[in-house]
């Protein structure tokens, strides 16, 4: 039985339920939430499971893993179908460089630690804060559509099946919707076509953060 240490709000969490569905894997899910208690992800139990104090963890028997893209990858490798990364080399690289769009480029620019640091340690103002954050939102949603362009256009971010990308996207939509974060969805047409083909399959449903057992 795998273990997901998760919480219903992270995006990197998400990536991994996204996965685990489409995979048909059962899981274990325990939530580690990450602003009760001050943060129960820096509790000393979890702390030795995830010295990064972060979700998602993963546990498959014996082994241990951190850092969502690299529990997606293991996952293909070791629960082959369906592929995250479908096709050749080529479709295979330009799925993960949409991903990391993504995971490289917009989450680390506004995950839970970021913005908490940002106005406990910088005294940077709420509203500056959110400009800044928005910005890069914005500046990599316009990238990504650009480079969906160049590829093989299809009811997906590459062709007719979900891949790692569209399992990056979604969560980073999610989390483009809420208030604090200023951004008008509706300014990326392709983006919310993608969405809507995927939020049609159960496996990305199911994993909706208020479909989560800790979902508040």
């Amino acid at each position: 039985m795998i273990t997901l240490y998760d919480y219903f709000r992270s995006s990197a969490a998400y990536r991994v339920r996204i996965a685990l569905n489409l995979k048909a894997l059962d899981c274990e899910h325990i939530s580690v939430n990450l602003t009760k208690d001050g943060g129960q992800q820096f509790k000393s139990d979890y702390a030795e499971l995830n010295p990064q104090n972060l979700v998602p963890t993963l546990i498959d028997g014996d082994i241990k893993m951190s850092q969502s893209m690299a529990i997606m990858e293991y996952l293909d490798e070791v629960y082959p179908e369906p592929s995250l990364l479908p096709g050749d080399a080529v479709d295979k690289a330009s799925i993960r460089a949409l991903a990391n769009i993504i995971a490289c480029d917009i989450h680390p620019l506004n995950n839970l630690r970021i913005r908490l640091y940002l106005v406990d340690e910088m005294d940077v103002s709420v509203e500056n804060r959110e400009v800044w954050m928005g910005h890069w939102v914005r500046k990599g949603f316009e990238a990504y559509e650009k480079l969906y362009a160049q590829g093989p256009t299809g009811k997906f971010s590459h062709g007719d099946q979900p891949s790692m990308a569209d399992i990056c996207l979604i969560p980073q939509m999610a989390n483009a919707r809420r208030p604090d974060h200023n951004i008008d969805v509706a300014d990326f047409p392709t983006l919310l076509k993608i969405e809507e083909a995927c939020q049609a399959l159960p496996a990305f449903e199911k994993a909706l953060p208020a479909n989560q057992p800790d979902a508040e």
